[in-house]
């Protein structure tokens, strides 16, 4: 074995999440990522290259199978990270113990068995806010049954990526299992900001930097979207720069641009004369544009994003006005896939394989890597409790 502390990234995507993992400490390492689409799992691969990248369906994989693949090359699962989709949620059912090795029909249950076969120290489960009212808040309990019956203590949380330096108001449930006799640890916020987050029920589950929790005077204020993209070149509709014009503003942008030369991604969808006057008109929501240019739409589309505030949760439609609020703070037209990827807080040199229409969608689904790297220092401070990492 090489040493490394070995993560398995379950429905990886564009391999974002692990690849805040590895951004925290170089004692992590990728060694497998599974997702059914092509052109992410190529971005898995162009940015985990030493991982086995499996382009498949994860309900026609046995575990037993892709155990032999990290066997021959001699790697090891230490973590089990990833994002089931919400389809199947409704199937879950209780979990047989053992080691079950006979792929089921829930995608949850599925990344469930993956745990059990894999049986890692520590496992992390991404999913949306929405997951914890599902069925009245059944399905949630019957996921922590699901683990506890194999052997885990687990806990959840819902966490903004805005409070751990990314630019967005993002809010994502985190569900964290660990062998039991571990400490389940969540990331601390480090930043604040100003705004309502989801209401729910029990306000011990909410991780928000107003908690009692947290002391607000050691916090930084929340990233803005002018703090993620004000270095990046004006180009109006249709246009596309490919170099930087300016050095970076910030410590956020120098730290997205380190080691970047050339400039990619920054290309402005190329909107259409009627679009250009809506856009014209944009605001902070869907009432500064005129009745008659539009005749439907969410309260938040063809609106304008505030430049010194958090961005709202990037979409997998953030180039296209009419779905969402995506607008740039001050040049009439959407986000170009690079500011998003910013919003987002991928490094500039993080590489995306696909069409452009791909691209947007890999970055609008990807767990924000400054996110996955806040919580890889928990479960990096979890694994100092097992034999895996030497103080």
């Amino acid at each position: 074995m090489n040493g490394k502390i070995g993560i398995m990234d379950l429905f990886c995507g564009t391999g974002g999440f692990s690849y805040g993992f590895t951004k925290f400490s170089q004692e992590f390492e990728t060694v497998c990522a599974i997702d059914i689409l092509e052109a992410p799992s190529k971005t898995a691969k162009l940015n985990h290259p030493n991982a086995i990248v499996i382009n498949q369906d994860i309900r026609t994989i046995k575990p037993s199978e892709v155990e032999q693949l990290l066997t021959q090359e001699n790697k090891k699962v230490d973590i089990i990270i990833g994002g089931p989709p919400c389809q199947g949620f409704s199937s879950i059912r209780p979990f047989r113990s053992g080691n079950d090795d006979d792929p089921r029909n829930s995608l949850f249950e599925q990344y469930a068995l993956f745990v059990n076969y894999f049986q890692p120290k520590v496992f992390v489960l991404e999913n949306v806010v929405g997951l914890t009212t599902h069925k009245q808040g059944k399905t949630i309990k019957l996921m922590e049954q699901c683990f506890i019956d194999i052997g885990y203590d687990v806990d959840w949380k819902i966490v903004n990526a805005a409070n751990f330096g990314v630019p967005q108001k993002r809010e994502r449930l985190i569900m964290i299992g660990a062998q039991k006799g571990l400490t389940i640890n969540f990331p601390k916020p480090t930043h604040y900001f100003e705004g309502k987050t989801i209401g729910y029920k029990d306000k011990s589950k909410i991780l928000s930097a107003e908690s009692d929790l947290f002391n607000m005077d050691t916090l930084l204020p929340a990233l803005t979207v002018s703090d993620a993209i004000s270095d990046l070149p004006p180009i109006e509709s249709g246009e596309t720069a490919t170099e930087y014009t300016i050095e970076p503003l910030n410590d956020y942008q120098y730290n997205r641009r380190l080691e970047v030369v050339n400039l990619d991604l920054h290309s402005s969808t190329n909107h259409s004369p009627k679009m250009l006057e809506i856009i014209s008109y944009s605001g902070s929501n869907i009432d500064c544009i005129p009745k008659h240019l539009i005749s439907s739409g969410f309260s938040t589309s063809y609106s304008r994003l505030e430049a010194d505030e958090p961005s709202n949760t990037i979409t997998v439609n953030f180039v296209h006005p009419a779905s969402n609020k995506c607008i740039h703070p001050t040049q009439n037209r959407a986000l170009t896939p690079r500011e998003g990827a910013r919003i987002q807080s991928f490094d500039d040199s993080f590489k995306f394989h696909g069409s452009r229409t791909q691209i947007v969608k890999q970055i609008g689904n990807a767990v924000p890597p400054l996110l996955g790297k806040a919580i890889a220092e928990e479960v990096y401070n979890t694994l100092k409790e097992t034999s895996l990492i030497i103080s």
